[in-house]
């Protein structure tokens, strides 16, 4: 099975464009805020230390059946400047082939949007853009791990149409969503 590659997508009000090295200054800014790392743990990332990630996740996985889709959010363009719109986050994929005799995709999803930009939708706009964009290419199941106490991650992953099961990774409870929509 040969890879997936991250494609540009878009939904109403946003563009998701396939992450990039050149995108690292600008995200380093949005990602500023400590307290985006509440649930996650660590800090931060400097302009420096995305560019680095950015380019271990651009040359992808060793494993060939396993395939890291990245994006940036994007707004769309400003109608009445008709600039090109902010970057607010990013959302990513890591698809792989399904256990079992079922064939098929998996993938594990996750999602941040800039502390400027939370509050307006846009993550869970963009987990559905992404949820629909992988129901274009034979995944089966989604799911993403989120922390008991976030709220607003919960909420994004029901409007992406994710529900929590009983297992539980590393502290986090595992959302499953069974069809892509």
């Amino acid at each position: 099975m040969s890879r997936v590659v991250a494609e540009v997508i878009g939904t109403r009000r946003l563009v998701l464009v396939p992450l990039g090295v050149e995108h690292a200054p600008k995200m380093a800014e949005v990602l500023s805020d400590p307290a985006l790392h509440t649930f996650i743990g660590g800090e931060p990332a400097t302009a420096d230390e995305l560019r680095s990630r950015y380019a271990r996740m651009a040359a992808g996985p060793s494993d060939p059946a396993v395939s890291w889709c990245n994006w940036v959010i994007r707004l769309r363009e400003d109608e009445e400047s008709r600039k090109q719109g902010q970057l607010a986050g990013t959302v990513q994929a890591t698809i792989h082939p399904a256990a079992g005799p079922e064939p098929g995709l998996v993938a594990e999803i996750a999602w941040v949007v800039g502390s400027a930009f939370q509050g307006r939708g846009i993550a869970s706009e963009a987990a559905r853009g992404l949820v629909g964009w992988l129901g274009q290419h034979s995944v089966r199941e989604i799911a993403a791990h989120i922390h008991p106490d976030h709220a607003a991650s919960k909420a994004v992953a029901r409007a992406a149409g994710l529900e929590p099961t009983d297992e539980w990774h590393d502290g986090e409870v595992r959302w499953v969503g069974r069809e892509a929509r």
